[in-house]
């Protein structure tokens, strides 16, 4: 693949989408380097980071998150690195600590998890893990920034000098403090602190009576500032000292800078690594806030977007909390070419725009906004020609640039090519300009090569529907209301509607009328019958949409009939089973009746025990004979299918308790109806009917014909109002 032109990058919006990307970075050279970003050239690396930022955008759904990737620039202490005899400020050593830190973080992660990671886990593993420079800078600077005493025994010696010189200053200053204070020398601070050293506040009158080095007055003058003398000696011990401990922190700083000064290429790598990491989580944390994810990539040059958001239309509408209408599209050896017609402000540029800057995304290493079932390929040139490319400086009209452009498309164009052309044609004579379009459309279809254009010329939709591998589509257009719907239909051309919209608008009527007689009457008809499909081809996605629920419908209604269907034939069954037992237990039945019958005649015993064992050694000899295994379990079955019958009937019952509950309920719910003379009645659990008679302190006589009887009026259902 071939690096894609700055313009078409332009033309898409694809610096927009990188200053999204870099909002999401978290280290300034991260977003720096995110600005940057353009399609990649080599397929491998691609293919990698495609699958890299698909990973870390897997760690957000998932308990094993990665660790924290932020660091500081060091970039200012790589190029003192490369200088003999420099040496890094204290700040700089824990700047390049904490990048050594994170990298090993990082590789010990990646490497634990590397079945999640494996891609994440490969690119970490190239970079050689080095412990010993955060150890070194450890034993010098502590979490705090200082210099640590064990950093050499000369310093432990030099600062454990100072401490003691420093007990003997403020013991002999203590000392001078309380003299001069039982002397009354002193003003009423006593004591302050000039140039980082402790002096006595001396009343200005009293100057002279207190030996030592001035250091200063007040402002009023009032005060004078003195080191006492006693403890002069021991300040210029300190300040020797102090010099030593200066020196000595310069030796050990100088000794680490020239232990580190090799490794200037491997803390260069391990920054670029913590870059890296930095981009591909801002583009993981891009991706998730616009629901994108890695399709499947293909080598049969086929584009097959579902569901295509256009990243920034999408994440705009997601904060005004509005609907974005997402694209169907598909480009195929056998469907090169689309030519999308249709009125304006109907989405014909947001989707010619959607398919460029997705491509430009995906071969930029982002994830982009379409269904899980897409399916893309790489193209190695996308060019673009959208939008009003007038340009002043070069006193170029937008004609003249449109066929500059054009004479580019056709010395770049090949079968690798994807080219995405907004208006096309538009800028000159329409005829002229149409047919100038339509010898450059049948140009890059011999080339083989892909592309989406976008026009109003009727002779560019009729090629389209020529060319047996270009398609014409147009964008659906509600004609009872004039509004878009921002949806994409193959197949078939789109009206303008030119007049349509300008009545909409209020242009009067006669108006039109007019411009309509100025236009051959072929054109309009043409126009017109596209029109007329369009709403004819609306009537039909309504209708197929309808047909679709129906079938749905039928289909789930046959499934239950034949689940009915199933249940009564094995009842049917059963009780043929049930049947044919009981017939042979009344035969049974006849014969033990008719050998009593006789032995009650007879009174023989014999002939009866005869009788008994023959019938039982008839039946016995038609059942299938079973070992006590096979008795056992059928007997456990037989068992097992009475107990579940039982809790099926148990159930039953309840749900019978429970809906007679309900309905006890209901009718205690039930306002109760003012019952009148004459109202025909019946008892709430009876089916008689009659007419009440009399009513008198909520009870009833109730007129039943051949009989009467006195009730509550609880107890009573209305039949029939009195009329």
């Amino acid at each position: 693949m071939q690096n894609i032109h700055p313009k078409t990058l332009q033309d898409l919006e694809f610096p927009t989408v990188l200053e999204q990307v870099a909002a999401r970075c978290n280290t300034e050279l991260g977003k720096e380097v995110a600005l940057e970003i353009r399609p990649y050239s080599d397929k491998e690396l691609l293919m990698d980071a495609l699958g890299q930022t698909s990973e870390y955008l897997a760690s957000f759904a998932n308990e094993n998150r990665i660790p924290n990737h932020g660091f500081d620039s060091i970039n200012a202490e790589l190029k003192l690195l490369k200088i003999e005899n420099t040496t890094l400020e204290i700040s700089g050593f824990r700047r390049i600590g904490n990048i050594c830190k994170t990298v090993v973080l990082h590789q010990k992660f990646f490497k634990k998890f590397k079945e999640y990671y494996p891609l994440l886990f490969a690119c970490s593993a190239e970079i050689e893990p080095n412990t010993e420079i955060p150890e070194a800078i450890d034993q010098v600077v502590d979490k705090f920034g200082e210099i640590k005493d064990s950093a050499s025994e000369q310093l432990r010696s030099i600062r454990m000098q100072i401490n003691e010189v420093r007990g003997k200053i403020n013991q002999s200053f203590g000392v001078a403090l309380a003299r001069c204070q039982s002397s009354d020398f002193l003003d009423e601070i006593r004591e302050s602190v000039v140039e980082n050293r402790r002096v006595l506040a001396v009343k200005a009158m009293h100057r002279r009576k207190v030996k030592g080095t001035v250091m200063g007055t007040s402002k009023t003058g009032s005060i004078v500032y003195i080191i006492p003398e006693t403890t002069l000696s021991y300040t210029r011990e300190l300040s020797n000292l102090e010099f030593e401990e200066k020196e000595e922190i310069q030796r050990i700083l100088n000794q680490l800078t020239d232990s580190i000064r090799p490794y200037d290429y491997l803390l260069a790598s391990y920054q670029g690594f913590l870059i890296h990491i930095d981009i591909t989580a801002g583009k993981a944390k891009y991706a998730s806030d616009m629901n994108a994810l890695l399709p499947e990539i293909n080598n049969e040059k086929e584009l097959n977007l579902k569901n295509a958001y256009h990243p920034l239309l999408y994440l705009t509408n997601k904060l005004k909390k509005e609907k974005t209408w997402p694209q169907t599209i598909q480009l195929h050896a056998e469907n090169r070419i689309i030519v999308i017609s249709g009125p304006n402000a109907g989405g014909k540029s947001i989707t010619l725009k959607t398919i460029g800057l997705l491509q430009v995304m995906l071969q930029s290493g982002l994830l982009i906004p379409v269904h899980e079932r897409s399916s893309v390929c790489f193209f190695d040139k996308i060019l673009t020609d959208i939008g009003d490319n007038q340009s002043i400086e070069n006193h170029l009209s937008t004609y003249s640039y449109r066929l500059k452009n054009m004479n580019h498309f056709l010395k770049k164009c090949n079968n690798k090519t994807l080219f995405l052309i907004d208006e096309f044609g538009t800028g000159s004579d329409p005829e002229l300009g149409g047919a100038l379009a339509e010898a450059f459309l049948e140009v890059f279809y011999e080339r083989e090569a892909y592309g989406v254009i976008t026009t109003h010329y009727a002779n560019l939709k009729a090629l389209a529907n020529e060319l047996p591998y270009a398609t014409n589509a147009n964008m659906r257009f509600n004609s009872k209301t004039l509004e878009p719907t921002f949806q994409l239909i193959l197949g078939e051309a789109g009206s303008s509607f030119t007049f349509e919209v300008a009545q909409k608008n209020g242009i009067p009527y006669s108006l039109i009328n007019k411009a309509k007689k100025k236009i051959e009457r072929g054109k309009v008809r043409f126009d017109a019958t596209i029109a007329k499909l369009q709403k004819e081809r609306n009537k039909m996605a309504q209708t197929g949409s309808r047909l679709q629920e129906e079938e749905i419908k039928a289909r789930e209604e046959s499934e239950r009939l034949e689940k009915l269907n199933a249940k009564i034939k094995s009842k049917l069954e059963n009780y043929q089973e049930l049947y044919d037992h009981n017939q042979r237990m009344i035969q049974l039945g006849d014969k033990v009746n008719t050998a009593a019958e006789r032995y009650f005649i007879d009174n023989k015993k014999r002939p009866l025990i005869s009788e008994l064992l023959r019938i039982v050694e008839t039946e016995n000899s038609k059942r299938k004979k079973t070992t006590a295994k096979q008795a056992r379990a059928k007997q456990a079955q037989k068992k097992q299918v009475a107990q579940e019958l039982e809790k099926k009937i148990v159930k039953v019952r309840q749900e019978k308790k429970i809906e007679k509950k309900k309905t006890i309920q209901k009718e205690k719910n039930k306002p109760r109806p003012v019952f009148k003379v004459g109202d025909r009645v019946r008892l709430q659990d009876g089916k008689a009917v009659g007419s009440i008679d009399t009513l008198e302190k909520n009870k009833a006589v109730v007129n039943y014909g051949m009989f009467t009887t006195n009730v509550s009026v609880d107890q009573l259902e209305l039949v029939e109002a009195k009329k």
